[in-house]
């Protein structure tokens, strides 16, 4: 038994297979996902999706959605997504780097929101690119 999954962003499909498993990262934490799954609607948080598929896992950096789990199919609709194989891991971790440091100088309610997102994108961006 698989699971069908579908992920979608507002400019492309991310994602469009079957799948044996799918770790997804939520608001309130970690979530595994098998065939058979109850049904489920969660709001997904800015993180590492892992996806197994044939024994292989792979991982997709998403940034926010919502994610929902019926009949053995999974739709994932996300702001921005990215697969790791689409991530340069150096470009990352230089994004990575400067987020952090933004974050770190960052002054005003404003502006230390801003860079806490960017810091939070750069940092799933960049363990999705090293993960599996």
């Amino acid at each position: 038994m698989v699971l069908r999954l579908c992920v979608m962003a507002p400019n492309r499909i991310v994602w469009n297979s079957e799948v044996w498993e799918i770790v997804l990262s939520t608001n309130s934490g970690q979530i595994g996902i098998l065939p058979n799954h109850a049904p489920l609607l969660a709001a997904l948080d800015m993180g590492v999706s892992k996806i197994r598929t044939d024994g292989q896992w792979s991982a997709m950096a998403s940034m926010g959605g919502f994610a929902m789990i019926d009949n053995n199919r999974v739709t994932i609709l996300v702001n921005e997504a990215e697969r790791a194989s689409e991530i340069d891991p150096d470009e990352a971790q230089r994004g990575f780097q400067k987020a952090q440091a933004e974050l770190a100088e960052a002054e005003g309610r404003r502006r230390i929101i801003e860079a806490n997102l960017t810091f939070k994108r750069a940092k799933a961006r960049l363990e999705a690119s090293t993960t599996v």
